[in-house]
């Protein structure tokens, strides 16, 4: 009798748990709040991307899902950056995730590209640069959702640095997992259709009253901030340079029968010219030469003053 009494008894359905302390809601009203969601983004985030860059975009939503938070992150696929998010009074951990062909294409309008000409990018992680520019997207998102939510205070949301999606650190053998909803969302900007979206718990979710924000006529002032803001990324930016010499002309059949242990003369005597640039453009002329065990090359002569080189960066 002892042994039976003493035996424990079944833990609890997760789920069930969920649901009975206000962590996971019933479909219809999960569905409800998502398409809100969606309506709220895609009426109000155009609005905040022409004003701040004069670029059009399309917002519309897709679709929602319901599970475990760390299994909606997981089905995003790897085409994805990631910022985990807070904003209090709200939600202390959602999830923004934008898909990377957005971001690709973002960089590409702004550094200068005719939008005719970008093509749908290649699935691959993010650079440096462009997880720079990805923090100045999930801050419109971020806004839109603070503008758009019932969070007492006016907090500003908060999140950690952008990372790639297979960069995400994996949850500690004691984390508890929570139920939470994913609301997808599309963007296309130009030929190029990507999307975006939101994991929160349902436990916040299932508080929240979406409702739309009233439009503010500041449109020069946030252009005029996007554009400080994005040099300022640039400034911080790693930039790889690129140095190009040129070489002794050859004749094609010379170059046919070129071999490994073959040298081919600098065009230059003396002093060696080097052309460096950066996305495509050229910054320095510069001399090569050599320092201790490295080659280097020595600025002689800009093609332009400071900020025309970050204008070339940028636009």
């Amino acid at each position: 009798m002892n042994a039976q009494t003493s035996s424990s008894h079944p833990a609890m359905d997760h789920a069930l748990l969920a649901r009975l302390t206000g962590g996971l809601g019933d479909a219809k009203t999960v569905e409800k709040l998502c398409q809100d969601f969606g309506h709220l983004y895609s009426e109000f985030l155009p609005d905040v991307f022409h004003s701040e860059t004069n670029l059009t975009i399309e917002v519309g939503y897709l679709d929602h899902k319901s599970g475990l938070i760390t299994d909606l992150v997981t089905g995003l696929g790897d085409n994805f950056v990631l910022a985990d998010t807070s904003l209090r009074n709200w939600s202390p951990n959602f999830v923004m995730a934008c898909g990377n062909g957005f971001i690709i294409t973002l960089m590409e309008n702004l550094l200068g590209a005719l939008p005719d000409f970008i093509q749908e990018p290649i699935k691959r992680p993010l650079s440096d640069i462009e997880l720079d520019l990805a923090v100045m997207v999930f801050e419109r998102i971020a806004n839109v959702l603070r503008s758009g939510v019932n969070a007492a205070g006016g907090f500003e949301p908060i999140f950690e640095r952008p990372y790639n999606w297979e960069d995400r650190k994996k949850p500690e053998a004691d984390h508890v997992d929570e139920f939470g909803a994913l609301i997808h969302m599309s963007i296309k900007l130009g030929k190029v259709v990507s999307d975006f979206a939101l994991v929160i718990p349902q436990k916040a979710l299932l508080k929240t009253q979406v409702t739309a924000p009233k439009s503010k006529n500041q449109t020069s002032r946030a252009r005029k901030e996007w554009a400080e803001q994005l040099a300022e990324q640039v400034r911080k930016s790693q930039v790889t340079l690129e140095a190009r010499i040129r070489l002794q002309s050859l004749a094609l059949e010379t170059i046919s029968k070129l071999a490994v242990g073959d040298v081919i003369p600098f065009l230059e005597k003396g002093d060696v010219s080097v052309d460096v640039s950066a996305h495509g453009k050229e910054l320095y002329t510069c001399e090569f030469g050599r320092a201790g065990d490295r080659y280097t090359v020595r600025v002689k002569s800009t093609h332009s003053s400071d900020d025309d080189i970050l204008r070339h960066l940028m636009t």
